[in-house]
């Protein structure tokens, strides 16, 4: 069973049909929207400041979402895809984001709706990512449009989670 925990007087609120694996950790303020699923050793730890997650968004295996106390809280938006093993921390992801395996997001930066963070990228403090964009690299900086493909395969990711989720409860 996973780890939900209560912190400092805030319970995590989860929305209708939501996954947790066994070994997902979610703590504190947090509160996540429906069909949302949380992967094995994925960790939303909301202890320092708030954490917001909209419908739909998948967090993978090993990811870890935070903030910073006192100055940059989290929120993430609907059919979102954070892969595994990445990094988001004190900043804004819009809708519809593909984030890659390994990636890191960090403070007070803010990931247009329709974005690609590409694997292993690092998106510095601050960074802009503007809408329908392809981030990479180390400091991750833009390498092309979101094409109609990639778009295919953001709607896919996000859409397919919910029903991976479902087989667990086979």
């Amino acid at each position: 069973m996973a780890i939900v925990r209560a912190l400092r007087g805030h319970e995590p609120q989860f929305g209708a049909d939501c996954f947790l694996a066994e070994t997902a950790v979610v703590v504190g303020e947090v509160t996540m929207g429906h069909r949302c699923t949380v992967w094995y050793n994925a960790v939303v730890r909301g202890d320092v400041h708030s954490i917001t997650i909209g419908d739909d968004t998948n967090i993978q295996d090993g990811a870890i979402i935070h903030g910073t106390y006192q100055k940059a809280k989290t929120v993430i938006g609907s059919k979102v895809s954070i892969a595994h093993q990445a990094v988001v921390h004190g900043c804004t992801v819009e809708d519809e984001v593909l984030i890659g395996m390994g990636a890191i997001i960090m403070d007070d930066a803010v990931i247009g709706r329709g974005s690609v963070i590409a694997a292993g990228a690092i998106v510095l403090p601050g960074t802009q990512v503007e809408p329908g964009s392809i981030y990479a690299g180390i400091p991750a900086k833009k390498v092309k449009d979101v094409g109609e493909e990639m778009k295919a395969v953001i709607a896919r990711t996000a859409r397919n989670y919910p029903m991976y989720a479902k087989w667990y409860g086979e």
